[in-house]
């Protein structure tokens, strides 16, 4: 029999920042609750912080924890919240939008590798923070010049004002899709769970994902490469940051 899961907001609206939520429990500075929008640091992303605040109470969100389908938010303080109390919470926007603005910017960097340079190009990890990103790749022939090459057509796609949007495929429909998975923890969600959420770029690419992205190319900006690493023949490292909108 399933447990609680917590409702994400997240996936149904990224640009929500403030929301009424219930209790579900707590335990010294950890919240459960009902519903939320804070995202949980998952697959690179970093978590959102904000306020939770309830009457004259207000607690800041240091940390967002999945566990088992619940969501666990760590409090600057120790709680005790009544069951079934509604709470009104907002998360640190400028934060959660830098973040989305980077994620969506890595998306659409190995949406051209693997539609320009690679059909079977990998993406071995990657890390999203709200000044920066990175990622590694498995991918042939992979050097400094093709990174230049593969970030200058990627602000090409970002001008373009391409649609992003999150959509459910049931497992059929998304093992249906080559190459919908870039990296291993892809592919044993694709094998485990009934139903993948994956995001689009319209035109570019599609993959299983779990994180928060801007709406349109065109809000990620100018992505600048700042770094090259070459680890090894299956091993490539890049650094990004974006400019300011």
């Amino acid at each position: 029999m399933m447990g609680f899961m917590t409702d994400k907001l997240y996936w149904r609206d990224p640009y929500l920042h403030a929301f009424d939520a219930e209790v579900v429990r707590t335990h010294g500075n950890t919240l459960v609750l009902d519903k939320t929008a804070f995202y949980p640091t998952s697959g690179g992303q970093q978590n959102d912080t904000g306020k939770i605040i309830l009457e004259s109470d207000e607690f800041s969100v240091t940390d967002v924890k999945e566990e088992n389908g619940e969501i666990f938010h760590t409090l600057d303080k120790e709680c005790v919240i009544r069951p079934g109390t509604t709470v009104h919470c907002s998360i640190d926007w400028d934060r959660r939008y830098r973040l989305m603005r980077h994620h969506t910017a890595l998306h659409i960097i190995i949406g051209i590798i693997v539609t320009k340079y690679d059909p079977n190009g990998r993406s071995t990890g990657g890390q999203i923070y709200e000044d920066r990103a990175r990622m590694d790749f498995d991918v042939e022939g992979f050097n400094r010049e093709m990174a230049e090459k593969i970030i200058a057509d990627s602000n090409a796609v970002a001008l373009e004002d391409r649609k992003v949007t999150a959509k459910f495929l049931s497992q059929e429909e998304a093992r249906s899709i080559p190459n919908l998975s870039r990296t291993m923890p892809g592919d044993d969600l694709l094998k485990s769970l009934d139903t993948i959420r994956v995001i689009e770029i319209e035109g570019l690419d599609i993959q299983n994902d779990g994180g928060t992205h801007v709406q349109s190319t065109k809000e990620v900006g100018t992505i600048r490469l700042t770094k090259f690493e070459n680890n090894g023949k299956h091993s490539k490292r890049i650094g990004i940051t974006l400019d300011p909108l």
